[in-house]
């Protein structure tokens, strides 16, 4: 069950000079309190479902959602974790993101929770397209497979494994997979199994890596980060919103 919060936070100016303004919302899935971040230029702007990467929605995302609403669209960043619920030690990522790795449902309820949230808010939500980076791309993947009724699905270094029993026959949309070719977390054999898959299922794909790139290749600030590829998927991404969110 989805049950909204009646009140917003304060509104946050983003720190990257945004035109919007962004909104900490609250909501609940299955009785248990979340909390994303909103941003929209425009009533009538198109969605983005941005999902996080393994230390929860934090100042990473929100900025990537200030980037997205300069260039004109709403985003709701979902929350997978819980309100307050930001890990910061290797193992306490591992487990969050594990115990949803291992109940692929609960994270289904999850992204529908945050979809069904972004859709009472102001935003065109049935023009959308979901994405993610790492831990969140695997779950946009996920939301993908669930035959989500989005008009695409992009992924930043994300994982791409299928999941025993999973197929993507429901799958709604055009998917944009972005991943370095140096990513030893994520390798290129399992690059090579996704591309036949989606071939085999007749799926539209593109899907591109990027030389020198390892895992997180997009994180600011960090020694994987790699501004040409970060650059490079970036610019790939925004055409794919302009050629999707028509």
């Amino acid at each position: 069950m989805i049950r909204f919060l009646l009140t917003f936070s304060a509104i946050i100016m983003m720190a990257t000079g945004a035109l919007a303004a962004g909104q900490t919302i609250g909501y609940q899935v299955d009785g248990a309190d979340y909390e994303g971040y909103f941003i929209s230029p425009s009533p009538k702007a198109p969605l983005v479902l941005l999902v996080h990467d393994w230390d929860g929605l934090t100042d990473y995302e929100i900025k990537r959602a200030g980037m997205l609403a300069d260039m004109g669209y709403a985003v709701f960043a979902a929350d997978l974790f819980g309100k307050g619920v930001r890990p910061k030690e290797v193992k306490d990522k591992r487990q969050h993101t594990g115990e949803l790795y291992k109940d692929r449902e609960k994270m289904r309820r999850l992204l529908q929770g945050a979809m069904a949230t972004a859709k009472g808010l102001k935003a065109d939500a049935q023009n959308a397209v979901a994405m993610g980076y790492c831990f969140g791309g695997a779950a946009v993947l996920e939301y993908a497979r669930s035959g989500a009724d989005l008009k695409g699905f992009a992924t930043f270094h994300g994982g791409l494994s299928t999941p025993e029993g999973q197929d993507y026959s429901a799958a709604k949309g055009a998917l944009l997979i972005m991943h370095g070719t140096a990513d030893t977390a994520i390798t290129m054999e399992d690059f090579a199994k996704l591309a036949a898959e989606l071939e085999h299922q007749g799926v539209p794909h593109e899907m591109i890596t990027y030389s020198g790139a390892p895992h997180a290749f997009t994180v600011f600030g960090t020694e994987r980060y790699r501004e040409d590829a970060d650059m490079k998927s970036w610019d790939r991404f925004s055409d794919f919103l302009a050629e999707t969110l028509k």
